[in-house]
């Protein structure tokens, strides 16, 4: 069994995910999983034997926030979706065995759906979390089933130097102030749900890990990607060129559906994803 070390999780931290989480369907359940790496934190909702759909959020960002597209899946699949291990949320690393590889990442993901009792499950993730997605779909393509890449980071494209400049401050001394302040950059100050912006600010004091990154996919991996996959890009993103994601996204992976979201910007999704873009996720997990 892994130990698990608890960590001094702020008291505002935990009060302020409880009101995103109190947004949730009325069914959902909440469950720990026991991985190789550490305790993962699940919310699960939708039909038992429904078609599986687990939800990966962005770095930084916590499960919670995908409380719209819960909802929309919910009626035709079951929805997993998860607190990534060592960011915010209610999973806890193990402190003798972190997640340091992409090899590490994909034995989570393994641990996770086995926990889940799921050969598969189709994919969807947002930022950092669509790169955790993309990855695993490269190297387990039998236990992926469909996959959705919202506004990818560091897929197909990488981050926009402007994007990285006013995140500088927040990512070396990270204050609630500065989280706010960025979001309301990289949003253009469209309105959010306050209750998530509120968690958003106080994710900033919360004790997390460094993330395991790694350089974008090659082209020979991606030609090579088999599960259907959607990618979705915000239009006015400021974390990348969104013309230079989608294109080279549509060079590199055969058979690859493309939207844009005219009016989402990089950190509006998925809390502020419209219905539109919600029911277009649906139909893509739906089609067979």
């Amino acid at each position: 069994m892994p130990r698990s070390t608890p960590r001094a999780t702020p008291p505002a931290f935990l009060a302020a995910y409880d009101a995103v989480l109190a947004q949730w369907p009325e069914d959902t359940v909440h469950t720990d999983l026991t991985t190789p790496y550490g305790r993962t934190h699940v919310h699960g909702t939708g039909p038992e034997g429904a078609p599986p759909v687990l939800l990966l959020p962005g770095g930084g960002a916590t499960s919670t926030g995908w409380y719209p597209t819960a909802a929309a899946l919910g009626g035709t699949h079951r929805v997993h979706a998860v607190d990534l291990v060592g960011q915010p949320g209610r999973s806890v690393p193990d402190a003798t065995r972190p997640l340091r590889t992409v090899d590490d990442l994909a034995g989570w993901l393994d641990a996770v759906l086995t926990g889940l009792g799921l050969a598969s499950a189709a994919l969807v993730g947002h930022s950092y979390g669509a790169w955790i997605a993309l990855r695993y779909a490269l190297r387990a393509p039998d236990r992926v089933d469909r996959l959705v890449l919202l506004d990818p980071t560091n897929c197909f494209a990488g981050f926009g130097p402007r994007y990285l400049l006013r995140a500088l401050p927040m990512l070396l001394r990270p204050t609630p102030a500065r989280t706010r302040s960025f979001l309301r950059w990289e949003t253009g100050g469209a309105p959010l749900d306050p209750a998530w912006c509120e968690l958003a600010a106080c994710a900033a004091e919360f004790p997390t890990v460094r993330p395991v990154t790694g350089p974008r996919p090659p082209a020979a991996r991606l030609a090579a990607l088999s599960p259907p996959t959607l990618l979705l890009t915000a239009g006015r993103s400021r974390a990348h060129d969104v013309g230079r994601v989608e294109a080279r996204a549509r060079a590199a992976v055969p058979g690859l559906e493309t939207a844009r979201l005219p009016d989402a910007t990089h950190h509006t999704l998925p809390v502020g994803a419209s219905p539109a873009t919600n029911e277009r996720i649906a139909a893509f997990l739906t089609t067979r």
